[in-house]
Parts: structure tokens; sequence; C-alpha cells
């Protein structure tokens, strides 16, 4: 063992927890590789029932099955003594077992009956099996007896015996008649448990000759037939005296019994009481059967507490009362009552209950080491108390040899410090009258090392917060003790959150992720120790995040179900949906993703529940969702019309199929098929919990009806119409709405009004009558009569007078209700006349008001509505010529007489005139009228300009108000300076005539900002000021007009106002501006315009207020951008200011242009002209160059494409390079001065001036030469030109 378990368990320092030795909890365990090798002493495994029935025909068959080690050997005693199975040849022992097979073929089987006791032994004990009670099953046939015919009058009681012969089984009794079919059996007529046929009264159908009973005999499947039984009833009251004393005396006849009406008496059993007896855990039937006219019904209940509902039940029409596995509670009085109409009868069954022995603990086998204590218990009970019997391997205790380690007590027997081959086998017999209990139980003394049963390595997985189980098998005699540790731990656990059982399993309560790891079990006793790891892995639990959710959804949409859920990784899950915990259907509209179920095109049979399931292998979880289908309501059914009277009519339906969503109301709707065929009209509404509607008609109309139900998602289809309902016509109800008198004309009046529906008219012959007169006149009433029309025109009526009409509605049954009477006016006329008296009264230079007469009533001649004033401006009171501007007009409405006219002009000419406006139009115009406005005061000046800004002076320029609302007086200047912090400083005040523009302000401060402000004025005072700001320069010696340009960007922010700037000499510019943010990071950035350099950052003190700066050393003659910014502690700009293009002037230069020098021009001619004399030199050495051995080299390779070349002056005599005769080809100069190689590849390089050719000590060129040569010769000549030191040089300069 190891070392270190050694010393763990040694240690005293620990807290060792041993399991406690329950020496009655150890078995031997069923493992076969423990098994092997391990005695024990017999086990009966398998035995036949106590009381055995056989069937005669086939062979006995007794079993009795044992195990043990070594495996037992059997034999068999008969009535208490031995029984020899080998000398009887019937019989056979099968092998390894004690099964008896008994052949009874040519023999009789009541031979074999008896008591048989199977015994089972080996070395370590013998076991004994339960008496077996052999029995031959019988069915014995009925004994030959004569029945005579059963004489009964009607009313009376009967009962015809069956008393069928005893058979083993009992068998089972019932009647039948010839045909072999049941005899009906109810209340009146029933088959006690003793198989008697009762009759509670005898009808005249009773009357038959084939009553008989039948006896099944279970085991043999015989049926036993008992003679039939004839039965007569006869009615005494039919038949004379003479005949019923015949019948009387010659025949059986019952008189004893009555046979009229009578109040119940018991048949079964007799008498007020009766006793009956029950086994425990048998069946209880009580039975009670009663006589009586009329068929008495009986009824069951138990006096001294409750029938047991749940055990019991009524069998034979209430007559038997059957109560299951019976119980010590159930003994008592039993009262059935019998009941007819005239009276009651009782019986009362007391039940007591007996019990056969019946185990409480059973013994139970032992296994003890050596100089171990155990006890065998035998508890058992019953009624009367059982008597207890123990032996040892079959032999009572008293006539076994005496052991002083055993001592018997009743039903325990204590073994003490037991003995190595002390092995036995205990029975103990418990018995009362009514049976008996047998139980083995073996005492098997055992020294044995542990053994850990539990397979090494197990992996157990738990989800987190479930107990965990980590087993730990094993077995050992003595017992052995169960120690658990973790992981590379030293200690024990045997504190929370372990428990260790005692079969050794480690039970943690709660297990979490910490939990996980690497468990050892320790089993030892005093033979030895034996170890085994296990692993727990703790899973996270799985959850479903976002359940499923409740749906109601519309019939032929979509329903989606999401269930989104989290789970281990190291599991793997499987998701599953289920529609009423059952599969999904098997259709494709439903489609199942990861996290979601979608059900497209929802029909009604998708209702139902939901669930979708997540599982892993160690746990699940699960969320449920109903779906509710919705759909428009089914139309209504089974129109009926009732209660139909001239006006009305009572409407009603059977509502549809409301498909999930209630009804919330019904529409009914008409058709009239006599006026409008095939337009339907809405006519009533009624609540979704109606069904009737009382519907009120109109006379003459040729009725439909259909209903519409609406629910929360629709209105349904209309239902099927009623059938036709027809009203009688009668005089219109109504007369026409809408009536009116209007006139178009001057001489005319219109009357008008809104006709009648078809509906309305109530009958045939639908007509009009209008009616006239003018108002307030002497005169009787104008009529005429019209149809199909909706006007009428009356002409030749005065202008503009009251009308009173009135329309009634007629038809072929009489006249509508007598109408009222409305008033109209007949036709308006343009007015005849102007307003006059015409006064203007004006409040001041921008407001008049109007006064006039107004024009009579008759002249306006229609309905006034008004008067209108048209006004303009001639002219400014200053102007000698008019400027008349565009005319306005206001409109007064009503009858008014005067008017305000605002927004006028002050010192102003103004014309108007008034006109009178009715109904018809406008009337003349009232003659013009003209008004002057006085003075106010001027508007701002045009404009004020300030230049010439020096250090201590600067110039204003302004232009006069474009309105001057009177007579200049002047102009007043104020201005102020302001400081660096925005703080202003004293006011100066200057005032000006009104003839002047312009003034030159001396004497201001050097490098100030200044704020002017600017107005004019006349006689009512001044106008609005226009302000300026302009800063003098610093120094005058610098000052020079700015060629400034103003560039407009989109600036970042609005914290800078006010920024301009000035050039001061040819490298400096002056940049001012007023900044009023938080932030301190201000800085003047510039650059050059059109460059794409990074723009110059110069830092500024960051105070609010007005500040400049001055930017040096820029280049003269050049264009910057410059702006300011404000910037962030990341350098992000948060503000900037426009852009401004600053142009700074060119510098004034005294410097000589180098290239008009005379002794330039010489340098260079002299440098041109040594160049010259280099190249002449070069090329008389080249040629040379074509006399040199390369060209014997040459000559060995000789391109056949070239050829000698002879030129006018003659033949050169060895060799002539044609290279020598062509020029050097199309050479440039670019003006930056570096050589362009164009078409041609000729150059100097190619001929020694580089690459890689080289000249040798005498001038001659080596090198690549012949390569060059051919290269070049292929090229080809084009131009009969004869090199020359000219051409060299073109190609070089």
């Amino acid at each position: 063992m190891d070392r270190k378990w050694k010393w763990v368990l040694s240690s005293g320092a620990l807290l060792v927890i041993f399991l406690g030795r329950m020496t009655t909890a150890l078995e031997v365990p069923l493992d076969p590789k423990v098994l092997e090798g391990l005695p024990q002493p017999p086990t009966i495994t398998h035995q036949s029932p106590k009381d055995f029935i056989i069937d005669p025909r086939e062979n006995i068959l007794i079993y009795c099955e044992a195990k043990g080690k070594p495996h037992p050997s059997f034999s068999w005693t008969r009535n208490g003594t031995h029984f020899d199975v080998e000398k009887d040849s019937k019989v056979l022992m099968k092998p390894s077992s004690g099964t008896l097979v008994i052949d009874i073929s040519g023999e009789k089987a009541e031979a074999y009956e008896g008591i048989y006791q199977c015994t089972a032994r080996n070395e370590h004990g013998t076991a004994v099996s339960n008496n077996i009670v052999i029995r031959q099953s019988r069915s014995p046939l009925w004994s030959k007896e004569r029945k005579e015919a059963i004489m009964v009058q009607v009313g009376v009681s009967l009962v015809l015996q069956c008393r069928p012969p005893a058979g083993l089984p009992p068998p089972i009794i019932f009647w039948m008649d010839n045909n072999f079919q049941r005899l009906p059996q109810n209340t009146r007529v029933s088959q006690a448990l003793n198989g008697d046929l009762y009759f509670s009264n005898v009808l005249l159908d009773d009357t038959r000759n084939d009553y008989i009973c039948y006896a099944r005999f279970p085991h043999t499947q015989t049926i036993q037939q008992k003679q039939p039984i004839t039965v007569k009833v006869l009615d005494m009251d039919a038949i004379n005296e003479t005949v019923a004393a015949m019948y009387n005396y010659t025949n059986n006849l019952f008189v004893d019994s009555p046979s009229g009406e009578r109040r119940p008496s018991f048949m079964a059993p007799l008498g007020r009481s009766s006793t009956q007896m029950a086994l425990r855990g048998g069946v209880l039937e009580l039975e009670c059967i009663a006589e009586g006219l009329p068929t008495p019904e009986v009824s069951w209940y138990k006096e001294s507490g409750d029938l047991p509902s749940s055990r019991m039940s009524f069998h034979n029409f209430q007559k038997t009362l059957k109560i299951a596995d019976v119980m010590e509670a159930d003994a008592g009085d039993y009262r059935c009552t019998a009941k007819n109409s005239l009276g009651s009868a009782h019986h009362t069954i007391k039940v007591n209950v007996k019990a056969a022995p019946f185990w409480i603990s059973a013994p139970r086998n032992l296994i003890l080491a050596p100089k171990e204590t155990g006890i065998l218990t035998c508890r058992v009970s019953g009624d009367p108390k059982p008597q207890i019997a123990w032996s040892v391997n079959g032999v009572p205790v008293e006539d076994s040899p005496k052991d002083m380690s055993r001592k018997v007590e009743d039903d325990t027997v204590i073994l003490s410090d037991v003995q190595t081959g002390s092995s036995a086998v205990y029975q103990c017999n418990a018995s009362n009258e009514f049976g008996y209990l047998l139980a083995n139980a073996f005492v098997n003394v055992l020294a044995e090392a542990p053994r850990v049963l539990t397979p090494p390595n197990n992996v157990y997985q738990v989800i987190t917060n479930n107990p965990a189980f980590l087993d730990c098998a094993s077995f050992g005699s003595p017992i052995p003790t169960i120690t658990w540790f973790k992981d590379s731990q030293t200690s024990i656990l045997n504190r929370d959150p372990y428990v260790i059982h005692n079969n050794g399993t480690l039970e943690i309560n709660v297990a979490q992720s910490l939990n996980s790891g690497k468990y050892t079990c320790i089993a030892s006793n005093n033979l030895g120790t034996k170890e085994n790891h296990v692993y727990l892995e703790v899973k996270e639990p799985t959850r479903i995040l976002a359940q499923p959710e409740y749906m109601v959804v519309q019939r032929n949409r979509k329903a989606v179900f999401e269930c989104k859920v989290k789970h281990d990784p190291t599991l793997i899950p499987t998701m599953n949906w289920l529609k009423d915990n059952g599969e999904l259907p098997d259709d494709e509209r439903f489609l199942v993703d990861t996290d979601s179920l979608t059900i497209n095109d929802v029909t009604e049979e998708d209702e139902g529940t939901y669930t979708c399931v997540m599982n892993t292998t160690l746990d699940q979880d699960s969320a449920s969702a109903m779906l509710t289908v919705v759909e428009e309501p089914d139309p209504p059914t089974d129109l009926e019309l009732t209660d139909q009277r001239e006006r009305s009519v009572q409407l009603t339906w059977i509502p549809g199929d409301e498909h999930n969503s209630p009804t919330q109301k019904f529409l009914v709707q008409y058709e009239d098929l006599l006026h409008q065929a095939g337009v339907w009209h809405n006519l009533t509404e009624e609540e979704g919990t109606k069904t009737t509607a009382h519907l009120d008609l109109s006379p003459y109309a040729y009725y439909s009806f259909r209903v519409l139900a609406l629910n929360h998602v629709g209105y349904s289809q209309p239902s099927q119409p009623s059938r036709q309902y027809r009203t009688n016509p009668a005089a219109p109800d109504v007369n026409p709405t809408d009536v009116q008198g209007v006139g178009t004309e001057h001489n005319n009046l219109v009357i008008s009004w809104k006709e009648l529906t078809g509906l309305q008219s109530n009958g045939p012959g639908l007509q009009y009558k209008v009616n006239w007169r003018q108002k307030d006149v002497e005169e009787d009433w104008s009529s005429e009569t019209v149809a199909n029309a909706s006007k009428y025109v009356v002409s030749g009526t005065p202008t503009f007078v009251p009308y009173e009409v009135k329309v009634q509605a007629v038809n072929d049954y009489g006249n509508g209700p007598a109408p009222e009477a409305v008033v109209g006016y007949s036709g308006e006329d343009v007015p005849m006349s102007a307003p006059e008296s015409v006064q203007v009264l004006v409040q001041n230079g921008t407001l008049a008001e109007v006064h006039w007469e107004p024009v009579l009533t008759s002249m306006v001649r229609g309905r006034l509505q008004g008067y209108k004033v048209s006004y303009w401006r001639e002219r400014s009171l200053h102007q000698a010529e008019a400027q008349q501007e565009e005319q306005q007009v206001l409109a007064f409405s009503g009858n008014r007489t005067d008017g305000r006219l605002p927004g006028l002009k002050p010192y102003s000419l103004y014309t108007l005139n008034i006109r009178v406006v009715n109904g018809k139009g406008e009337g003349p115009l009232s003659p013009n009228h003209n008004f002057e406005t006085p003075e106010g005061v001027p508007g701002p000046p045009s404009f004020l300009r300030i230049k010439n800004t020096n250090m201590d002076s600067l110039t204003l320029e302004w232009g006069p108000p474009q309105d001057n609302n009177g007579r200049l007086t002047g102009y007043t200047l104020k201005y102020q300076p302001v400081n660096n912090s925005n703080e202003l400083g004293p006011v100066e005040e200057m005032t000006f005539p009104a003839n002047e523009t312009t003034i030159t302000l001396a004497d201001l401060k050097y490098s100030t900002r200044y704020k002017f402000y600017f107005n004019a004025k006349t006689i009512k005072g001044s106008g609005p000021t226009i302000t300026e700001e302009a800063i003098t320069i610093m120094d005058e010696a610098f000052i020079q007009q700015p060629i400034v340009d103003v560039v407009k960007v989109h600036p970042i922010g609005s914290a800078f106002t006010n920024v301009n700037s000035s050039v001061v000499g040819e490298e400096g510019a002056v940049i001012s501006w007023e900044y009023f943010g938080p932030d301190k990071n201000v800085y003047v950035e510039y650059i050059v315009e059109n460059s794409k350099e990074d723009w110059t950052k110069e830092f500024v003190n960051g105070s609010s207020g007005s500040q400049t700066y001055l930017i040096k050393g820029l280049k003269p003659g050049t264009s910057y951008r410059v702006r300011v910014v404000v910037k962030d502690h990341s350098e992000a700009t948060i503000h900037s200011t426009e852009e401004l293009v600053i142009t700074l002037p060119a510098m004034k230069s005294n410097q000589v242009d180098l290239a008009t020098q005379g002794w330039f021009i010489g340098l260079m001619c002299a440098i041109a002209l040594l160049i010259l004399v280099l190249l002449i030199i070069c090329f008389i050495k080249r040629n040379k160059g074509g006399k040199y051995p390369v060209k014997e080299k040459e000559d060995a390779h000789q391109d056949p494409e070239i050829q000698p070349m002879k030129d006018d002056d003659g033949t050169f005599g060895e060799y002539s390079d044609t290279e020598d005769h062509k020029p050097l080809k199309g050479s440039r100069t670019p003006s930056n001065g570096t050589v362009k190689r164009d078409d041609s590849d000729d150059s100097l390089v190619d001929y020694g001036e580089g690459g890689d050719g080289q000249f040798n000590e005498d001038g001659s060129f080596i090198g690549q030469y012949s390569g060059k040569k051919e290269k070049d010769t292929h090229e080809g000549n084009e131009s009969s030109e004869a090199p020359s030191p000219v051409n060299a040089m073109n190609s070089f300069v």
C-alpha cells in the first residue's frame, strides 16, 4: 500500500470518521468476481406455493432452487418422512437443482398428494423450503335428481338453489337457459354469492322451464350442468277457487309467502344481525338480499366510521359490498338497509378481522467476522398472536447441539464472539390457526480483506447546486471503514458540505464548480486496505434566458416563438419543440431554428401549448407558451323574422364561430329590392351578446336583411339574406329637408330642397308641393306641385325682399306632415351709391383713422357685406414730383362707419376712396380724399465706412438715410475705446449738420480699438443707430494699405468676432480679433496660399476680449491664408475664425541680372570653345581605332550584311567602319540641360565615353566594340552625312 495512505490512516492527529458497524447491513455482493471463491451457506431462491393444486392431466412440477458456495445438494420429505426420489422411477430431480418432476402418466395423481418440503445443504449450513401441500384438482358431477315444477303465485319471493358439488378449487357459478344465454338479472332477480338465484318477487314473465345452474371448474376447464328447473307463476285472482284448490292440493304451491304489496324483509342473511370473519389482506364480501313488493333498493353504511372509498366497490345491484385488502380498521358493524315505498328493513353484519402471520421484520442474512457479534430478528404479527419457533440447519434449536455463543430470546437470536467455521442457516417459523411464515437467514462467518467494487476512474458529472453522489461500494469482513480524500489533500472529507453514507457513498449536498476534481476513497479493515479514484465534474446548469411568450395570431399569418438558452459549453445541447406535450406535426410550415420556432400560414389546427425543451446529458430546462389563432368570426346563420308588424319586425340569428376572439357587435344591414336592388345599407347595431334586433321599417319597401359579426380581427362575411319582407304603402312621414330660398337674379327667387329617397317616399306618385309668399305682406300663399325635382324658380320678384317658403311631400296615399316655413330672399343687385362724408383723422406719422356715413339699406340692394377702403402714397412731402406707390385695400365687414389705416409712412401725401360691398358686388367709389402724415424719426444712415487708419487718426464716411421721414436736422456720432478685456472707455460725442458726409478724427490712441455709434435725426428725434469698429495701427512708418481678400469658410465655432488684418512692412502682418471662449489654447495659424504644406502654428495668450498679434518673417510678394483657432488638450480644433487671405507687397530689388553681364557671356564662350577642342581630339583618336587588331577578330565573325563602302574621295585600304560614315542621329538638348536620347542609341557612351568601354594606353578603344558595331549596323544608315566634330557637339551640348 502507498506509504502516504499508511501514514494518513495511522496518524493520530487526523480525525478519521469510520462508518458505523451495522452487522445486519452487510450483504454478499452479486458481482460474480466477488462471489467466486467466497463461501456462502445455502439460500432458497425459488419454490412452489404453499398450496399447490395440480391438474391430474399434466405432470407434477415442484420447484426448489437454491444458491450457495459450494453449490448445495437437495433432499425432500413427504408427509414428514424422507422421500427417496431415486427409488421412484416416476420422480426425477433436475440436475444442480431440487426441482421435482413427477410423471403421472399411467398413474393416479392422488398417489402423489401430500405435504412436501425441500432441504438445501452444503458444508456451511442447511436451508429448508415451505411446506408445499400438493392436491389434485377435482370437478365432480352433480348427483342425479328429479326436479318437479315449482308453482308460485304472482308477487311472492322465490329462491332457486344451485348447490353444486364440492370441487377443488371451488367452481364458478352462473345461470343460463337452454340456448346457453345468461339469464337476465336486475334488482329484482339476482345471483347470491353461494350461487342461488333469488327473486325478490316473481312475475308472470318468470314462467319458464330452463332455469339451469352451471358450474365451471377453472383448473380442469370443465363445466358441469344441473338439471333444468321449471317455474310456473300463477295469477290466483284469474282462476276459480276449485282450480286453485286443486293446484294447492296436488302441487307444491307456496302459499305461505305473501303475494301482495308488502314491506321489505331479508332473504339472506336471515334475522336482524349476523357475524362474519375476514382475514387481513384478503377480500371481504358482505351480502344482503331482500324480498318485497315493490322491489326494494339496498344501501350500505358502517355504523362506527366511514366506508373505505378507495378500496370498496358495490356489486350485484348494490346487494354486495366488497372491500379489498382488508385491514384491522375494517372491523365493525355494517348495516344494510332494504327500502321500498311501504317501508324499510335493516340487517347488521358484525365483521371480525383476523390475521394470519405477517412480517414486521424478517430475519436477514448476516456476514460476520470472527469475534464479532450479530443479531437475527424475526418480528411478526397476526391475530391470534403467532408462535415463533427457531431452527438451526433445519433442526429445532432445542434439539440442536448446544452452542454457548448462541442465545435465543423469543423472536431474537443473539450470536456473540462467533468463531470461524460456525456458519449456519437459521429458520424462523411463525404460525397461528390461519397460517404460518417460514424464513431462512444464514450467518456466514468470513475473514475477507477489503475489496472496492466501484469501477476505477469513474467520472461523475453533476449540475451546479445539485447533490453529487460518488460511489465507493466495498466488501470485506470485518466491514471496511471508508475514508475520502480530494485531490492532493491529506485531510479526510468529514465536514460540510460532505456527507459519508453507511454504504461508503460520498455526498456533496450542493455541488459547486470548486468541488470539481479528483477524489480518492479508501476501504480498510484489519485485514488490509484498498483505494479507488473517481472524478467529479460540476457543470453549469441549462437555463432558458428568453422564454416563448403567449401569442395571439391571426389565421394565415406567422407565429414566432423564441427560446434562447444558456448551457455549459462542454455539454452537447439538444433543442426539442413539443406541441401539447407531443411531437410537432410533420409539416413544412414548422421551421425550427437554433433558438426559435416559426409557424408559417397559421391555421386553427396549430392552436395549443408549445414547449421548448433543452436537453443535455445531465439536465434540461423547458418553457411553454400557448398559441391562440384568431380570425374573423363566421357569419351568423339561421336568420328568422318574427313579431311581424306594419312598421317593424324582429330579426333573430345564430352567431357563428368566434374563432377565439369574442364578438363585439353585430351589424344589421338591409336591401330595398324595390328602390335600390343590390345596395346594402346599415340599419342598426347590436351588442355581441345579443342575437335579436328590433327593426323599425318604412312603408312601401321590399326588405331583405343580413347580419355581420365583428370581433377584434374584423367583420365576418355577411350572413345569407333573410327571406323578403314587404311593407304596405302610406303617406309620407317626412318632408324634404334643407329647404332654402335664394335669388340668383335681381328679379327671381330659387326655392331648393333635398329630395326624399325612395325609402322615404312611403308610396308611389311622390311629388313636392312648393309654397311661397312675400314676408310681412298681406297676401295668400302661392303654390306649385312638381315631381322629380329639387328646386323651383319664382320669377318677377322685387330685388332682395324676404319671402316665406315651404315644401311638402305628397304621394298617392296622402300628404306628408305640415311643413315649417323658411325665410329666404329674392336676388340681389349691385349697390347704387357710395359712402358720403368721408373724413380722415391722422393720429401720427404711421396711423390714420377714416370715417364715413353708411349707405342707405335701400341703396345697398342686397345683403351688406361691408366696406372697402383703397389708399395709396402719392409722394414724400419733401419731393416735388409724385411717385405713386402700389394701392392698398382694407376691407371692413358689417355695417361699419370707420376704420384704421396702419403702416403709413411719415411726412407723406396719401389718397383714399371708399365703396360699399354686397353679395352681388361692389358699389361706386366715393370721391378721392387726400391727407398728409406728419414728420417722424429718420431711418438709419445708409452706410458708415472707416478709412485712412493711422496711428492716432482715422476718417469716417457715411451716407444719408434712405427714409428721411421728414427734414433732416443733422447727425450724431458717439465713439469710445475698447480695451483687451472688452471694457469700454469714456464716450465722446459729436454732431454734424445734415449736409456733411465725412469727418476725420484726430488725437486717437495708437494700436487701440474704437467703437463708433452713428445716427441721423429730425425734429421728431434721432433714428436707429449703426455701429462700426476700427483699430489704430502700431507704427506709422510701416503703414501700407493691405491687399486683403477674405475667403469665407465654414467656421467650427462662434467664439470669435470682429476678425481683421493689416500688413506691417514687407515681412509682417497684424491680426486682431475678439474672443469670448473659456479655452486658453489660442493659436494663430498661417500657410502659403495653394500650398500643400502643414499650417505654421504660433501660440497666443488665450485671454478673453480683444487681442492683436503680429506675424513676423513672412515672404514679400506672397499670399497667405491666416486663421485664429482654439485647441483642446488633444490638439483638436474646437473653434476657428474665418480664413483671411493676406498678400504682402513685393520687395524692391537692387540686384543685377547676371545673364546680361559681358564678363559672364565671355566666360561661357571660353568654356564652350574648350569643350569643342576636346571633342575634336576625341574623334581623331577614335578613327585610328579602326586599324587595330580588333579588326582581325571581327573578320572571323563578319556579318554578311556588312559590305565595305567607298565614298567619293576613294576607298579605305584595310577596313572602314561603317559606323564612321553614319551621322549621330537626332539628339536634342532639353531646357533643363540634360541630354535626352531619342530614337538612336548612338552616343559618346557607345564609343568609349562611358559605360563599360575603356581607352588603352595608346588611346585606342577596346572592350565591347564588336557588340556595339553589330548593334548599330543592324539599325542601318539614315543619313549620308559624314561624321564631324560639329555633329558630335550637337549631340553633347
